[in-house]
């Protein structure tokens, strides 16, 4: 991800504010810039609750207008949106529709903006700018651990909902949801619309996150997750990303890129199990980053695995 400055604020808050601009900001979550996909993804959130839609919608306004104040070329891509977006989910998860989630959606969503371009620049100083890592998911994670942790007070429990399905019947739910639950949303029919969203942008990404999702169920049972968790995509979820981000996105789509996405699916799991004893906290996306960070470091010393031209896109 990249970002230059330098256009008048007037010229940018138009782009910022086109419908395309923020359905790729949708898209974006899983690093494709593609209009349909968003809306899909948007209809899925739709799903889950019109609400928690709503939400995300505020959240990827807000940090996609702030980030073209701020001066980001990449506005028409979709890259300030994602993050936003994802805080917006996140606020409905702890606060559900009242009233303070919207403030706090947009004021989070604002937040990614600066967060980003910290970690744009932090990424693009020596050292680290040998290894091109991308911010990817990480503003949104750090805003959204922050607002976590300061509305405690604010914050609502609801029930947890368990489907009983055999075992078998449990693994292939987990198959679409661990891909709904990139963006917090447990459901068979959210998944389903996203990953038809992904096929959608392409089918190299639609397959490799049905690779990340089954290697990642696999995993959790060998891992020792319960059929609950599993069932709902709590133990999946961050494979689905690390599979797309390592086969066709960070890394040049070849035989070795797609065995090294497997290794990273795997390596994934465990440290989202590591992440789940370590604290109670929601650690959302953090397995992926800070596996996808670790593996994209080594593959430069790996001649098989390259990096594309140019590069990636989240």
């Amino acid at each position: 991800m990249t970002t230059t400055h330098g256009d008048p604020s007037s010229a940018r808050l138009g782009p910022a504010l086109q419908g395309p601009s923020l359905a790729r900001g949708l898209s974006q979550i899983f690093f494709q810039r593609n209009t349909w996909t968003g809306l899909l993804i948007l209809a899925a959130f739709v799903v889950a609750d019109w609400r928690m839609a709503l939400l995300v919608a505020i959240g990827a306004v807000a940090s996609t207008v702030a980030g073209a104040l701020l001066g980001a070329t990449d506005v028409r891509d979709g890259m300030q949106g994602f993050c936003g977006a994802l805080v917006g989910a996140a606020v409905y998860v702890s606060l559900g529709g009242q009233g303070w989630a919207y403030l706090i959606a947009l004021v989070g969503g604002v937040l990614c903006a600066p967060v980003t371009l910290a970690f744009v620049r932090l990424f693009g100083s020596r050292p680290l700018a040998r290894f091109a890592l991308p911010a990817t998911t990480a503003p949104f994670c750090l805003v959204a651990g922050v607002m976590h942790a300061t509305t405690a007070p604010l914050q609502v429990r609801s029930p947890a909902v368990h489907t009983t399905d055999g075992a078998v019947a449990t693994f292939v739910r987990s198959l679409l949801t661990n891909v709904s639950e990139v963006v917090l949303v447990s459901s068979v029919w959210a998944g389903a619309l996203i990953l038809l969203g992904l096929f959608v942008a392409s089918w190299k990404v639609g397959l490799a996150a049905v690779l990340g999702s089954v290697v990642g169920s696999l995993c959790a049972l060998a891992l020792g997750w319960s059929q609950a968790d599993l069932g709902e995509g709590l133990a999946g979820y961050s494979g689905v990303l690390t599979a797309i981000a390592l086969s066709v996105v960070f890394l040049r789509s070849s035989v070795a890129s797609w065995l090294y996405a497997v290794l990273g699916t795997a390596i994934t799991a465990v440290v989202t199990l590591a992440l789940n004893d370590a604290t109670d906290a929601p650690h959302y996306t953090w397995p992926y980053i800070l596996t996808t960070w670790a593996l994209l470091v080594v593959a430069t010393a790996v001649p098989a695995l390259r990096r594309p031209e140019p590069a990636g896109t989240a």
